[in-house]
C-alpha cells in the first residue's frame, strides 16, 4: 500500500532519497549540478536536513535520469529504485534451451540460489535427477547436442544437491505420465521392460532415502492440467516451453505460479505417504 505523505515529509523523504542515490553513484555535488543545469548551490540546499524542500519536476526528472533511479522513488511514489526498463528486463528472462550443458548450469544455478526454500517442480517427463542411467542413455542418445553422459552428470549433481541441501522438494506428475512409462507407450514406446523395472525401482528406493525431504504428487490431467513448472522459493517462477526457459522474478507472478502448484496438490489423487504403494502397483503393470 503506498503511503500518504505531508509536504514536509515527503521533501525529507525526496532528500534522503537524493542523497543515497547520489552517494551510490559516486557522483559529486558538483558534477550532479552540471548535469541537470542548476547552480551548485541548489544541489546543496536540497540535500540540507534543515531546509528540506520539494524541487520542480524538470530538476527531479534530470536528477532521477543523471543518477539511474526511477523520478517516482525519488518522490516516494514507489519503494523500487529501478527504472521502469530495468524492473521489466530483471523481472523476465528467456533462455534458450536445446539440451545442452550449459542449461544444466543455469538450472544448477537457479537451484543453489533457491537453497533453503521450497522448490516445486512439474517435469515434462520423469524429473531427470531421478532417472537412471539406463533410461538416460536411452532418452538422450538420438540428440545431436548432448552425450548421455553429460545428461547423467548433471542429473546426479542435481540429486546430490538436493540430499545435501535444506531445501524442500515437491514434484507433482499427471498419473497417465507414470502409467504410459510403465506401459512403454507414448514417449516411452521402445523403451524395454527391462529399464522400466529398474526404473521405477530406482524411484522407489530414492523416495525411501530421502522423504519427507523429496515428495511426490500425482495428478489427473482429464481435471487439472500444467505446463512444465519450476517454482524456487519465493525467488523465481520458471516456465518451460520445450526451446526455452521463461523465468520470472516478479513477486506477483510467482506468486500466481505458487498458487498454480498448491492447486495442483489439493488436487493430488494421493498422498506424498502413498507414492511407493502406487508405484509398485505400477511396476506390475509392466510387460515384456
Amino acid at each position: 500500500m503506498l503511503n500518504l505523505y505531508d509536504k514536509r515529509q515527503r521533501a525529507s523523504l525526496f532528500r534522503e532519497r537524493l542523497a543515497a542515490a547520489l552517494t551510490a553513484s559516486g557522483l559529486s555535488r558538483a558534477a550532479l549540478s552540471r548535469a541537470t543545469a542548476v547552480d551548485r548551490s541548489t544541489i546543496t540546499q536540497l540535500l540540507m536536513a534543515e531546509d528540506a524542500r520539494m524541487p520542480g519536476g524538470h530538476l527531479v526528472a534530470s536528477a532521477a535520469q543523471t543518477l539511474g533511479v526511477s523520478a517516482d522513488w525519488l518522490l516516494g511514489l514507489t519503494d523500487r529504485p529501478e527504472l521502469a526498463g530495468d524492473i521489466l528486463a530483471t523481472s523476465m528472462s528467456l533462455t534458450e534451451t536445446n539440451r545442452s550443458s550449459a542449461i544444466d548450469d543455469q538450472i544448477f544455478a537457479w537451484h543453489e540460489e533457491a537453497a533453503g526454500y521450497k522448490i516445486r517442480h512439474v517435469p515434462a517427463t520423469l524429473p531427470d535427477m531421478l532417472k537412471t542411467h539406463g533410461l538416460m542413455r536411452w532418452e538422450y542418445a538420438p540428440t545431436m547436442n548432448r552425450r548421455p553422459d553429460q545428461a547423467i552428470g548433471a542429473a546426479e549433481a542435481r540429486l546430490d544437491w538436493m540430499r545435501g541441501s535444506q531445501s524442500d522438494y515437491e514434484i507433482a506428475l499427471p498419473i497417465h505420465e507414470l502409467e504410459c512409462f510403465a506401459l512403454g507407450q507414448g514417449y516411452y514406446t521402445g523403451l524395454s521392460a527391462q529399464l522400466r523395472r529398474e526404473q521405477i525401482d530406482w524411484l522407489i528406493e530414492v523416495y525411501d532415502q530421502v522423504y519427507p525431504r523429496l515428495r511426490l504428487f500425482i495428478f489427473d490431467a482429464h481435471r487439472v492440467f500444467s505446463a512444465p513448472v519450476t517454482v524456487f522459493g519465493p525467488k523465481m517462477a520458471v516456465i518451460y516451453m520445450g526451446r526455452h526457459y521463461v523465468a520470472f522474478r516478479d513477486r506477483d507472478r510467482v506468486r500466481g505460479v505458487t498458487e498454480h502448484f498448491d492447486w495442483l496438490i489439493r488436487e493430488s489423487l494421493a498422498s506424498a505417504r502413498q507414492i511407493p504403494k502406487i508405484l509398485t502397483a505400477l511396476r506390475h503393470r509392466v510387460e515384456d
